[in-house]
């Protein structure tokens, strides 16, 4: 899985590119089409959607064609695959976009706020032409108040997706690498530290170059926000319980709403971090490299392994087929041998199996009914079932009995979760797994289970009423959305190069004072009073 969740992970797209692929309101020759005219012709509709670099053409989806097809319409699409959140700005500012916006939360609610009138509000055409997207609403209530703005209109659908885990990122380590020097699995973050250490100066992968082996690596740290399979579940070793990664850096502790960027706990991973960088053993292109370098560095060479410790969704996603059976997956380490701090990690199972906003509609658009119409084939359950694994015969397996089967990728050389992520949306899109389809999962989806079993302890004890912030149920008005949104660009603005700055150059304890006061002065106590009586209001309706 490559979230980026978080962000999963973030979007790069030049703001050329994005003004010349708007155009809902162009004028179209071909303007009837089955259910608008009933002429037979096809409508023509522009599209943005927001897709992972790994992700192939759309034209290669054979599965997207047939649900173009039934639904009447032919889409030019703008397939982007990075600076989405620098760049989104601009095409919204113009006034002019495409009559579609696909990608998990690629429009957020904030966008809907500042710009009134620009996205149509789609409960009307849902009764009309959205049967499927209506079945999701009625089997699972909660996709609805996800969907609903607090004046009661439906700007962004959701998805549901069903079979994901209770969290995004599992911790892995080189077992053979512990084995080759006689090193016990690491309980705490100083004996992490010295097995990280013996990692760069013994030759751990065994080739005779002492000096090639990356102790620790981490995804790429977000422009706008942090994502998954980064250090920062390693604050659950000192009690804090992230949600969603908590890309943000809220959470939620006995009920209390918080923020880690201005917390004591956060400065202790930071140093940690720090020491661990300044030892050598972080690969030092961690604050550089793109997530795709940073899924290729951990393949390695062949058989010889070049990460020692490292996050990641699932075994063979992070570190390929071939040496996925040198890695075990680890349980939560404590901050040292005494301590006493509860455990946690990260709660992740809203954002997993639920997605906000996954797709827009233009209020300009000429062609409602013929967008909604494709919209509502999405949300076909076999068709989501294609979404978000691929096309049927290629990806998955009609068993002609009424059951699905995930087949295993057609180059053996490849990952099941990097097959999922090139052959088609996958957790990006716009999608409702039904309960009640029955699809077996590939190897990697049943993997996961067993590799989140070291967790399992840690999460069992969250105490989900009172340490998980259920932000992806929570609607804010739109004065709280705006104020929010601008506080959090200037805190996100600053705290994100703090990070990279004090783990690579240090400085954290003698500026941290002046630090936790500039990030006060970007409104950071403001939001956590509004998320707090939002959050308040939300637990006393359950």
């Amino acid at each position: 899985m490559k979230k980026i969740l978080v962000g999963l992970l973030v979007l790069l797209f030049s703001a050329a590119t994005v003004s010349g692929c708007s155009g809902g309101n162009n004028t179209n020759t071909n303007t009837e089409a089955a259910g608008t005219g009933n002429t037979g012709k096809k409508v023509k509709l522009t599209a943005i959607m927001t897709k992972h670099p790994l992700t192939q053409e759309f034209s290669k989806m054979k599965w997207l064609q047939e649900a173009q097809e039934r639904a009447g319409v032919e889409i030019e699409w703008q397939e982007v695959t990075a600076d989405w959140d620098q760049k989104k700005g601009t095409l919204l500012a113009s006034g002019d976009i495409p009559d579609l916006i696909v990608g998990v939360n690629s429009i957020t609610d904030a966008d809907f706020s500042q710009f009134p009138g620009l996205f149509e509000d789609m409960t009307g055409l849902i009764k009309e032409y959205g049967p499927n997207v209506q079945a999701m609403f009625d089997a699972k209530p909660e996709t609805k108040v996800i969907a609903t703005q607090l004046d009661g209109k439906i700007y962004g659908l959701p998805k549901y997706q069903r079979f994901w885990p209770e969290t995004t990122t599992r911790q892995f380590i080189n077992q053979k690498w512990l084995d080759n020097l006689g090193l016990q699995m690491p309980t705490n973050w100083d004996e992490l530290y010295d097995v990280l250490k013996a990692f760069k100066d013994e030759d751990a992968n065994g080739n005779g170059d002492p000096g090639d082996e990356i102790p620790m690596d981490f995804a790429p740290t977000g422009t706008v926000a942090f994502g998954a399979f980064m250090p920062t579940v390693l604050l659950g070793s000192e009690g804090i319980t992230l949600t969603d990664n908590s890309g943000l850096g809220y959470f939620v502790e006995d009920g209390q709403v918080k923020n880690f960027f201005t917390d004591e706990r956060y400065k202790t991973l930071v140093t940690f971090l720090n020491k661990c960088f300044s030892a050598g053993l972080i690969n030092p292109e961690v604050f550089t490299q793109d997530y795709t370098k940073f899924q290729s560095v951990a393949r390695g060479n062949g058989d010889t392994a070049a990460v020692g410790f490292t996050w990641g969704w699932e075994v063979t996603d992070r570190v390929g087929n071939a040496l996925a059976p040198q890695y075990t997956s680890m349980s939560p380490l404590k901050v040292s041998a005494g301590s006493t701090s509860k455990i946690s990690w990260s709660y992740d199972y809203n954002s997993l199996n639920y997605g906000v906003n996954t797709v827009q509609m233009s209020a300009k658009s000429k062609h409602k009914e013929a967008a909604m119409k494709f919209i509502n084939e999405l949300y076909d359950p076999t068709v989501s079932m294609q979404v978000l694994f691929g096309s049927l015969g290629t990806n998955i397996g009609d068993n002609r009995d009424g059951t699905y089967t995930i087949l295993p990728p057609t180059d053996t050389a490849m990952d099941p979760g990097t097959w999922k992520w090139t052959s088609s949306w996958a957790d990006n899109g716009a999608m409702y797994i039904a309960d009640s389809l029955k699809l077996t999962l590939g190897t990697d989806m049943q993997s996961v289970g067993k590799q989140t079993e070291p967790l399992k302890a840690a999460l069992d004890a969250i105490n989900k009423d009172t340490d998980v912030l259920p932000s992806m149920f929570i609607k804010y008005s739109a004065a709280d959305n705006n104020a929010m949104s601008l506080n959090n660009t200037s805190m996100m603005s600053l705290a994100l190069s703090k990070w990279s700055q004090w783990i690579t150059k240090g400085g954290i304890d003698s500026e941290w004072d002046a630090y936790v006061k500039n990030i006060e002065k970007t409104g950071v106590s403001k939001n956590i009073g509004i998320i707090q009586k939002y959050y308040d209001d939300y637990k006393s309706n359950q």
